[in-house]
């Protein structure tokens, strides 16, 4: 096992803990997703013999590939999901983060009752706080239309809401897209009496101003496996 990757993980968890205690929170409040995109199986079962239990991957084809080959842990789809991909993903992933829209929300329930007819699986509406073009994610002002709908399917297990908000390498900039996330969150729960107790929100170089700002998952790829290996 390469010490230095449990090194980095080790010291992403402290700075975790620091960061949530910087906020009077409980610092196992917060679980860390270890994003492992274009990393080799064998260093993603390395980093998962080294504690990193939660694995986020983007690409559904790309985790479907490594899985076999990596010891248990609890997979997180959080790269945007593609009606097509969906039986692929269900196969592989045990979170979605990435419900952006209804027509995702109701393949996989369909997915499930013909599949998996005992399952119910956890999953957040990505939300996308920048309103960025670009980017995946339901605008703000259409996320309650959405939660209410994959709400009452009941294959599915709203925890939460997700954000990527759009990059600037200040972590400061990020701030203000954490907050907002948050306080729709409180508004939603208001609305609906429906609790979201999961904000996925925070990557690499960010993570920390996240965990202020009430982030209950933590995406982070960077720090702990270093660069980002070309794709083959």
């Amino acid at each position: 096992m390469s010490e230095a990757l449990r090194d980095r993980l080790d010291a992403v968890k402290g700075r975790i803990v620091a960061a949530a205690m910087a906020a009077d929170r409980d610092p196992a409040s917060v679980t860390l997703i270890s994003v492992s995109k274009t990393h080799p199986p064998d260093e993603v079962d390395d980093a998962v013999a080294a504690g990193a239990h939660d694995l986020g991957e983007n690409r559904v084809q790309e985790a479907r590939a490594k899985k076999p080959d990596v010891r248990p842990a609890r997979w997180h789809l959080i790269g945007p999901l593609q009606r097509n991909k969906a039986k692929a993903a269900l196969e592989v992933f045990d979170v979605v983060h990435t419900v952006d829209r209804v027509e995702i929300a109701e393949r996989l329930q369909y997915l499930l009752t013909e599949h998996w007819p005992d399952r119910v699986l956890d999953v957040l509406i990505e939300v996308n706080v920048g309103g960025e073009v670009q980017k995946a994610g339901v605008a703000v002002d259409d996320a309650r239309d959405l939660l209410e709908t994959a709400e009452s399917l009941d294959r599915l297990a709203v925890r939460g809401l997700m954000a990527i908000p759009p990059y600037d390498p200040v972590a400061e900039s990020s701030r203000r897209y954490f907050t907002a996330l948050r306080r729709l969150r409180d508004r939603l729960q208001d609305e609906t009496g429906h609790p979201l107790p999961e904000l996925s929100m925070g990557m690499s170089h960010d993570f920390e101003i996240a965990v202020a700002e009430g982030a209950t998952m933590v995406r982070v790829g960077t720090a702990i496996f270093g660069p980002r290996k070309p794709r083959s």
